[in-house]
């Protein structure tokens, strides 16, 4: 456990938070119920647990986005990914999907080209349009680290049973779907 992660405890449990053990025997924090109904109580402890979710998360992305190139920022990596799974994307279309700006994106893209991770073609389908697609020394990096972190989950959630982890996909799925829109 880290000091972050230290900190991070002993702030709950002075704020008064009840620690219970769920069916794998890890503890699970769960807030005070703020309102006499106790409708925000499961809200909160989403809210506190998916914080500490993304803070690592941010912390691992940085990581693998310099296992990629020791140049490359830690918010392009998320862009790699989208691409070595769905293929040439235009550039609206990623920003769209990233919520970001076109000014942001082309930075990005610019960046990851001078890398060499990416290249633009013509979209077949619009002669006016490009394409971002993957090199093939941008799929051989991608497809390497993005190996190492799978490895690295099945490592640390073997003690769960896979109904669980899919379930945690599928409820992450679901998830990422609502706050798209």
């Amino acid at each position: 456990m880290t000091a972050l992660d230290r900190n991070f405890q002993d702030r709950e449990t002075d704020q008064g938070c009840d620690v219970h053990k769920n069916g794998n025997g890890a503890e699970s924090r769960v807030a005070e119920q703020v309102t006499p109904s106790g409708a925000d109580q499961e809200f909160l402890a989403l809210e506190r647990e998916l914080t500490v979710l993304l803070r690592r998360a941010r912390a691992n992305q940085g990581e693998m986005a310099r296992e990629v190139h020791p140049d490359l920022e830690s918010s392009a990596y998320g862009l790699l990914i989208r691409l070595d799974e769905h293929g040439g994307r235009r550039a609206t279309e990623l920003a769209g999907y990233f919520g970001v700006g076109k000014a942001t994106m082309s930075r990005q893209l610019r960046a990851l080209e001078e890398l060499g991770l990416i290249t633009r073609e013509p979209d077949p389908a619009d002669g006016r349009a490009w394409l971002v697609t993957l090199t093939e020394e941008g799929r051989r990096r991608v497809g390497t680290v993005r190996e190492a972190r799978r490895a690295r989950y099945v490592s640390q959630l073997a003690h769960w049973d896979r109904r669980e982890v899919a379930e945690l996909a599928r409820l992450l799925h679901q998830l990422n779907g609502v706050m798209e829109k």
